[in-house]
């Protein structure tokens, strides 16, 4: 009976570290380079920035990723998951103002970074619908409406 509480326990362990979200983001660009021309199946360097508060604001993670682009000069990248230079992307306090993604990209493969953009990082839908419902659960009548807030 004890081995089967023991084992129970270890899968109810198991099973709740599944359900974590991953603490990355998916990020895709296409690269072109200095003459607007598509930069083709070849390895270019990306550093990533988060930036706090505006396009050109403090520095809060920094990563570098080596990858390569496809036909369409598509590069796909895990933000989270490069060589990290600075910060730690699950510190990042994300209800702390606004935040921007910043890219450099070195369409040579390298880290000579010549091509440079900042974007700010919005909300998706799915996000937003979760601020309503956790109005609804917290309202005190539990069916707030959209906009409004509840008190304590």
């Amino acid at each position: 009976m004890k081995n089967l509480i023991l084992l129970f326990m270890a899968l109810m362990l198991v099973t709740s570290s599944y359900g974590q979200s991953p603490e990355k983001m998916s990020y895709q660009a296409v690269v072109r380079d200095a003459s607007n021309n598509l930069v083709v199946n070849q390895k270019v360097g990306m550093q990533i920035s988060i930036l706090q508060n505006s396009p050109r604001g403090t520095s809060v993670y920094m990563e570098t990723h080596i990858t390569s682009t496809n036909s369409n000069g598509l590069v796909s990248l895990v933000i989270g998951d490069g060589k990290v230079i600075s910060g730690s992307f699950s510190a990042i306090e994300w209800s702390s103002g606004s935040y921007f993604i910043k890219t450099e990209t070195d369409p040579n493969g390298g880290n000579d970074y010549s091509i440079v953009g900042s974007s700010q990082l919005l909300s998706v839908p799915y996000a937003m619908h979760s601020i309503t419902a956790e109005r609804i659960v917290d309202s005190p009548s539990g069916n707030a409406k959209k906009g409004s807030s509840s008190s304590s």
